[in-house]
């Protein structure tokens, strides 16, 4: 019995000893203690901890308050990144076992730096650069520092706590490193941010402005340091605005009568615009008065009106003819020349006169003859492809005016109290004369002077084109209502066929074949309005074969060869004899074909032509003509008898 005893107190020490061997296998490392935790970066946190024995890895935590972030990391230094800039975070330590993780350290209080603020850098001017920012959550100020990125001239340094500032007296076209960052309430940077910026050229100087000949302008002007090249705008008073971009330092502009034009001279480098320099201004003299226009109010008097020029401060005109000479002196584009002889021309000219450059040129005088008083038309003007404008000279106010259109093709009116009404729906290819009466109760003036109106020519309904040879082609279409003469085109990367006919057909040659054109018509009106037509495009045939033989096989067979226009085109090969008609068509790509069993001692027609998608065979290709002989052999000679002749259609 106590032997029995001693070996169950010893199984029992060996199945404790076991327990607590598999017991320590199986628990988790100490709780590690951290040393310290700090914040370099905006967006992470760095923890220092002493070594943990049994810890294989270690798992970082950052809590925001419901939100956390974890990090696995070997050993210490750890760091745990994707925070958000300045921001109190409860920082953790656990050490990982084979026995599992153990218990989060105590826990440290850090807060992570203030974002990096993000610049916009511009440079205003040649000697300065702007920096701006937006601000930063929690910053109490900025530092932000310059320095030339070759490394001259010294440190520029700024603290702030705004969000902009402006660095002086800098270099012109030069390139500067710019780095800022913000602090908190309790001094420390956080992330910082670096931008490069050249500083603009400084504006050109010297600029001068001439007129060299009639038309042209030369823009000239001192050259720039640190300067790549120059643009120089030049903008008239009706907001036109060209431009010269230019290395040198001049530029030539066209230039029109009656224009004040506006120059500025820019000098750019790789950091943009330089400011603008002197805008200069240069003014040509007046042009003569245009669309000048006479309305007689009554037998004596007569109102002479013209489109506005630029540039003109004064117009004046002088009526000559009759008893003497009438001069009107006025600001505005229109002139009353009263107490005129009826019946009687009158040499009337407009000059424009402007304070800046004098007179216009020599202007040409307009024979104006006086008429007896009747509603006169005073413009007619297209509104839309259909529709007329018409306006005349009021004499009455109560009148009611009516205005007739009359031609073949119908008469169209309408009816105004005022000075203008539109005729509608006007046919296209038609001429027209147009008048004006005036109605009242008193009765109906006399018409006023027709005015002929001629609208542009109708486009043919239909084209048709056919190839008549390789090399020519025949147009045809309908006729097109009011069009005297037609001018068609075929026009291709590789050339242009075009006639002007008085027909509604035509022959187009040089056409090149296998070519795909563009088909358009012109109709023209014997007065010359045109209407443009186009219509679907057109394709020339393939190309005809050339060097068309025939030779003779073993058995009994003929080869007929020839040499491909493009290697891309089918052909077809017929021989026509009394004994037979033979045909063949190679496989793509080869320029010979086969056919067995010819009869001899006939005559065959060859024709070798192109396999077109768009129905017969092409029948303008040239045919030659072969005799096949009985002697010799079963088949015999293959003889060449000459090309047939005949005609192509």
């Amino acid at each position: 019995m106590h032997g029995a005893k001693s070996k169950s107190l010893a199984f029992t020490g060996v199945l404790l000893g076991c327990l607590e061997m598999v017991f320590s296998a199986n628990t988790a490392p100490d709780i590690p203690v951290i040393d310290q935790a700090y914040s370099k970066l905006s967006n992470s946190i760095t923890v220092e901890w002493r070594a943990v024995p049994g810890a294989t890895n270690y798992m970082l935590t950052a809590q925001d308050g419901d939100s956390f972030v974890e990090a696995i990391v070997k050993n210490s230094p750890g760091t745990v990144t994707g925070l958000k800039p300045a921001t109190l975070y409860r920082i953790t330590v656990r050490s990982i076992g084979s026995g599992g993780k153990s218990q989060p350290s105590p826990f440290r209080k850090v807060k992570t730096v203030l974002a990096a603020p993000i610049l916009s850098v511009r440079s205003p001017s040649c000697d300065s650069i702007a920096v701006s920012w937006k601000a930063v959550p929690m910053a109490a100020g900025f530092s932000v520092s310059l320095m030339r990125s070759d490394g001259l001239g010294r440190v520029l340094k700024q603290n702030t706590t705004n969000t902009s500032l402006i660095f002086t007296n800098l270099d012109p076209g030069t390139l500067y490193t710019i780095k800022a960052y913000a602090w908190n309430a309790n001094g420390m940077p956080g992330d910082d941010f670096t931008y490069n910026q050249r500083t603009i050229p400084c504006a050109p100087v010297n600029i001068s402005i001439e007129e060299d000949e009639p038309g042209h302008l030369l823009v000239s002007w001192s050259s720039v340091s640190l300067c790549h090249y120059y643009v120089v705008f030049v903008k008239s008073d009706d907001g036109l605005e060209v431009h010269c971009n230019t290395s040198h330092t001049q530029c030539h502009f066209q230039s029109d009568c009656g224009f004040t034009y506006f120059i500025s001279v820019f000098a750019y480098n790789k950091a943009g615009q330089s400011p603008p320099g002197d805008v200069l201004n240069y003014t040509t003299a007046p042009c003569c008065p245009g669309d000048f226009r006479a309305v007689f109010v009554s037998s004596d008097t007569v109102r002479v009106a013209w489109a506005p020029v630029r540039g003109a401060d004064l117009y004046e005109t002088r009526a000559a003819g009759g008893n003497g000479a009438l001069l009107c002196r006025d600001t505005a584009a229109a002139c009353t020349l009263s107490a005129l002889q009826c019946g009687t021309p009158y040499n009337i000219t407009v000059r424009s006169f402007s304070e800046a450059r004098g007179s216009s040129a020599s202007c040409a005088p307009h024979c104006v003859p006086t008429a007896p008083c009747s509603p006169e038309i005073k413009n007619i003007s297209k509104e839309g492809p259909s529709v007329i404008s018409v306006q005349w000279q009021a004499n009455n106010e109560e009148a009611m005016y009516v205005v007739t259109a009359r031609g073949e093709a119908g008469l169209w009116q309408c009816t105004s109290t005022r000075n203008s009404c539109s005729l509608m729906d006007l046919p296209c290819g038609s001429a027209f004369s147009v008048s004006a009466i005036a109605r009242s109760a008193a009765g109906q003036s006399l018409p006023s002077y027709s005015v002929p109106l001629e609208t542009a020519p109708c486009c043919p309904s239909d084209l048709i084109l056919t190839q008549v040879t390789q090399s020519v082609t025949n147009i045809s279409w309908s006729v097109g209502r009011g069009a005297q003469t037609y001018v068609t085109t075929l026009e291709s990367p590789k050339g242009q066929a075009k006639c002007h006919t008085l027909q509604t057909y035509c022959l187009l040659g040089c056409i090149t074949c296998g070519t795909n054109y563009t088909v358009s018509l012109r109709a023209i009106s014997e007065t010359g309005l045109t209407s443009s037509c186009t219509y679907q495009g057109y394709s020339s045939s393939a190309c005809c074969p050339s060097g068309v033989k025939l030779y003779r096989l073993s058995n009994n067979g003929i080869r007929v060869f020839w040499r491909a226009s493009d290697e891309t085109i089918n052909y077809n090969a017929d021989l026509h004899g009394s004994k037979g008609n033979f045909s063949c068509t190679p496989s793509s790509g080869l320029s010979h074909c086969d056919i067995t069993r010819i009869p001899c001692g006939d005559v065959y027609t060859v024709l070798v032509a192109p396999v077109t998608n768009k129905g017969p065979q092409l029948s303008f290709c040239p045919k030659k003509i072969y005799s096949v002989t009985c002697s010799g052999s079963s088949v015999g000679m293959v003889i060449y008898r000459g090309k047939s002749n005949a005609k192509h259609i």
